[in-house]
């Protein structure tokens, strides 16, 4: 054999090695950075309600195949309730949704830095930064009606019903809301003092669904949150409720947002 046959069988073997070797890489990166499937929902419910207001929610959303948790908060306080969220991330087998409406808005600000949850979904809720003074923040904006039908006993609060079903559920018929008022839960004045010490969606993808006829927390405020936190935003044309009035909407966002993150 030849000089020449020598070199050119050499340069053959080495590109066929170089190729395997680049195919190899390839598969190696992409083993590591392809994402793992999100199947795990985590939902939390607000002020003046409990777990059953995702009960519209949470069939569309298993029919989808997702496993879905609806976690009940204490409402004893921010750090109490972000615990008892955390408790059920917990429990998920593997990375998680999480979704909070109204007030657990900024129960998932501040549980949603752990390291299972794979993004952030706020249905018409609170999002505050980090050690940011939520009610100084709503007085930028246009008083919600709601909270003038908040009523004290010690420092325990509860809606008024006729708040609840005008200004809170405004858009279920008012036979329903009233059901929903029945259940609503006690809240701790110490709610109303709380601030995040993190605020989780600069960590995490979010999306914000503004409820643009809510009368608990101002659209507007609705609108400054989402867009301070660059969320993949929709509005519904829906009361402070709309995971009850508009089920179907809120289920489509937060599939969409599982999907994302595969």
């Amino acid at each position: 054999m030849n000089r020449r046959s020598l070199l050119s069988r050499a340069s053959a073997l080495a590109a066929t090695l170089a190729i395997t070797t680049l195919s190899a890489a390839a598969q190696a990166q992409t083993s590591i950075t392809a994402p793992v499937p999100v199947k795990n929902v985590v939902l939390v419910h607000g002020l003046f309600a409990d777990g059953s207001s995702w009960g519209k929610v949470i069939p569309l959303l298993q029919a989808q195949g997702l496993h879905v948790t609806s976690v009940q908060n204490p409402l004893t306080s921010l750090a109490d309730d972000a615990a008892a969220v955390k408790r059920v991330l917990a429990q998920q087998d593997g990375p998680t949704l999480l979704v909070g409406h109204s007030y657990a808005g900024m129960v998932i600000t501040q549980a949603g830095d752990a390291p299972q949850v794979a993004g952030l979904v706020y249905i018409a809720a609170r999002a505050p930064d980090a050690g940011e003074d939520y009610p100084a923040l709503t007085r930028k904006f246009t008083p919600a009606p709601a909270s003038a039908g908040i009523q004290w006993s010690g420092d325990w609060a509860t809606l008024t019903e006729s708040a609840f079903v005008k200004d809170f559920a405004g858009d279920l018929p008012t036979a329903e809301a009233r059901s929903y008022f029945a259940v609503q839960q006690p809240f701790a004045r110490a709610i109303t003092q709380a601030r995040t010490t993190v605020a989780a969606w600069r960590l995490k993808p979010t999306w914000y669904a503004v409820s643009t006829q809510d009368r608990t927390i101002d659209p507007d405020l609705q609108r400054f949150m989402a867009q301070r936190m660059g969320a993949k935003t929709i509005e519904l044309p829906a009361s402070h409720v709309s995971l009850l009035s508009r089920p179907q909407e809120v289920a489509n966002l937060i599939i969409s947002a599982a999907q994302a993150q595969r």
